[in-house]
């Protein structure tokens, strides 16, 4: 594929996405060029890269999760939101329980204790949205337990969170059925007695899909505010360079539903229930709009 052209400077525009579909192409291309107008940061996992561009600002371009970024936008952050889904995934399986210890269903959560990686992990905010608009489930209810500070220095967890002990995972802990159930996506252990707390996740996932549209976005891209008032064309460079991606056919698509979409409206039902979510839950101080999660310079990209 065509690099994408950016307005040089005294410095390459150094990004940090991780490996997907969608992504591969370009990164590949920088690589057999010997571009030097752009430097693909290595950061694995990638959410090691979330705290860093939150708190200063580390990279130009850089993945990050969602709920990351609307905290982010509400405590003025210099860093603005690309209307790119680099990851998405339907949330209903993450919400897991030990047959060994009990098999739970939703309402069965309440005056028990939860797992999750982070309070404010984005996929925590989408399975903890499911179970109490979705389910009823009374999230007050719940003996949250965490493992980690968010990425934005400003949050902190809610009264009804607690700490797990020190060197602990999530995972472990159910495996161990020292929880009763835990939110978890990528790491997820490959373990029989690991079953869903929706029953039925898959068609549960598919028909709330048909009714409200909305894509549980995972991962953004955001680019600094910096990179923007230096090198205006960057940011519009890589916003297209990832739609040619995907018009080659980079995209994932699960179950028909595209994975991928590109651009605010596009995006605008999905970013306005994630918001919902997120106040909901305490993650931000404030109702967002999706409007305002967008620069002047990238609001109209995709248009």
């Amino acid at each position: 594929m065509d690099k994408p052209v950016f307005a040089r400077d005294d410095r390459p525009v150094s990004i940090a996405v991780a490996d997907y579909a969608i992504t591969g192409p370009l990164k590949r291309a920088a690589s057999a060029d010997g571009d030097d107008t752009m430097r693909f940061e290595a950061v694995s996992p990638i959410t090691r890269a979330f705290r860093p561009m939150a708190r200063e600002q580390a990279y130009d371009i850089c993945e990050m999760a969602i709920v990351t970024y609307l905290q982010a936008r509400a405590y003025g952050k210099p860093v603005w939101l690309l209307p790119i889904v680099l990851l998405a995934r339907f949330q209903h399986r993450c919400i897991v329980c030990n047959s060994d210890r009990a098999i739970l269903r939703p309402k069965d959560l309440e005056d028990r204790t939860v797992g999750v990686r982070a309070f404010s992990q984005t996929t925590g905010a989408w399975v903890r949205g499911l179970l109490a608009n979705e389910y009823g489930v009374d999230l007050e209810k719940i003996d949250w337990m965490t493992f980690e500070d968010g990425h934005v220095a400003e949050y902190a967890d809610p009264p009804i969170a607690r700490r797990a002990p020190e060197g602990r995972k999530p995972g472990e802990m159910l495996q161990a059925c020292e929880l009763d159930a835990a939110i978890l996506g990528n790491d997820l252990p490959k373990d029989e007695r690991l079953v869903t707390v929706i029953a039925d996740p898959a068609g549960d996932a598919r028909r709330w899909y048909e009714r409200t549209n909305v894509i549980p976005i995972n991962h953004m891209v955001v680019v600094s505010e910096d990179l923007l008032q230096r090198s205006p064309g960057a940011a519009a460079g890589f916003f297209e360079a990832i739609a040619e991606s995907k018009r080659a056919g980079n995209g994932i698509v699960e179950d028909g539903v595209d994975m991928n979409p590109l651009g605010v409206e596009a995006l605008r039902p999905s970013l306005e229930m994630i918001i919902d979510y997120s106040l909901q839950q305490g993650l931000i101080p404030r109702r967002l709009t999706v409007d305002e999660l967008f620069h002047h310079a990238t609001r109209d990209f995709g248009r």
